[in-house]
């Protein structure tokens, strides 16, 4: 049995490691550093070492990391300047989301009698397949998702999200240039996009004006938690938790109105590194036996809303004149989140449109919280 310190510096250090192997190998980088810390946390969580009293302080993390990094990830929103840049990639996710919500809901009505609370499934696949693992992580705290289950959906997704973006990178571009316009150059604000930071980097990080803006930026995260949770005190305790991850998110956002608050370097690398932890703590609250088995009725869920998304996504741009690339990079950023988007813009050699994917998918983060947990709730109440 490890003590209790030593598993919490196990839950914040991992993290380190885990990103220092992805900037490193090529090959570990591939793998993605959320799965990463799954299977760590799985390892883990089944070898027999946790100490007694380990499940409260996993309860008690799980929350908390995703808590802090949600105003992280959303601080560098730059709303403004993306309303006025991608009218096109705006009306793409427009149709993206709207699409999402309806497809998780008559997947949810499909699979209602054979997955047990069908409900919390569709909030958290409305969050993840509009935002990200940010918004699922999110939506699994507010509705107190079982973690076995959630483990067990977010494997299915990664399954599926191999083979969505294999498909895209590969014939995905020629595929829908059959019925959707091809992509013409100049489309956005001329920008120069390789100027503009990359959000899987971690160089430099740990340089001091770095640390200090960071250190900034987690008291005003930790100011926002304590400030949400205050709040939510005078909301029926049913929907507190719910209310604290949505007052979190639009003090996130409207932080990020603050200039001096949106200009402070690498807060998303740094929301990211919570979400890893988080990542790390819920991998090791799995059940390995559980796990064994397929979930032939999730599976179905997750196929489904995937792909049934994307092709009515398809028809949607088809509709409204929205080219191939905006389609794909924009179901991209919201299937498989925005740090996919420039390995899928270099694989349809296409650097103009990095900034519409990435903004749309950073916007994803923002809104999936609303959608995943307020959906959610309509799901229980009309289907339930």
């Amino acid at each position: 049995m490890i003590p209790i310190p030593a598993l919490i510096a196990f839950y914040f250090g991992v993290p380190v490691i885990i990103l220092w192997l992805c900037q490193t190998y090529t090959l570990v980088n591939k793998i993605g550093s959320v799965i990463l810390a799954y299977l760590f946390g799985i390892i883990l969580g089944n070898s027999g070492i946790l100490p007694e009293g380990a499940a409260a302080i996993q309860d008690t993390l799980s929350g908390a990391t995703v808590a802090i990094a949600l105003p992280l990830l959303l601080f560098s929103l730059d709303v403004r300047s993306w309303i006025h840049s991608a009218g096109k990639a705006i009306l793409s996710m427009l149709g993206a989301t709207i699409l999402v919500v309806f497809v998780a809901g008559v997947g949810t009505w499909l699979v209602q009698n054979s997955i047990a609370n069908a409900w919390q499934f569709g909030g958290m696949a409305i969050g993840l397949y509009t935002g990200g693992t940010p918004n699922l992580a999110a939506i699994k705290t507010a509705l107190d998702v079982d973690p076995t289950q959630y483990i067990m959906m977010h494997t299915y997704d990664a399954v599926n999200g191999i083979i969505y973006l294999v498909f895209v990178m590969s014939i995905g571009q020629r595929v829908f240039n059959r019925f959707l316009p091809k992509f013409k150059g100049s489309q956005l604000i001329q920008t120069d996009l390789d100027s503009n930071e990359d959000i899987n980097s971690y160089v430099g990080i740990l340089a001091p004006n770095i640390v200090r803006g960071l250190l900034v930026a987690l008291v005003i995260s930790a100011a926002i938690l304590g400030l949400s949770v205050g709040v939510s005190e005078l909301i029926p305790k049913e929907y507190g938790t719910a209310a604290v991850m949505l007052l979190i998110t639009s003090l996130g956002i409207g932080s990020s109105f603050v200039d001096k608050i949106r200009n402070i370097p690498k807060t998303f690398q740094f929301g990211m590194y919570f979400i890893l932890a988080f990542s790390l703590i819920v991998g090791s609250m799995a059940n390995l036996e559980q796990l064994v088995n397929i979930n032939w009725s999730m599976m179905f869920f997750v196929n489904f809303t995937v792909f049934g998304t994307m092709l009515l996504h398809a028809v949607f741009c088809r509709f409204l004149n929205i080219d191939t690339d905006t389609f794909l990079i924009t179901s991209v950023s919201a299937v498989c989140s925005p740090p996919f988007v420039p390995v899928v813009a270099k694989a349809l050699n296409n650097k103009e449109i990095i900034l519409s994917g990435l903004t749309t998918g950073i916007i994803g983060y923002a809104i999936g919280n609303y959608l995943g947990v307020g959906f959610a709730y309509i799901f229980r109440a009309v289907l339930f």
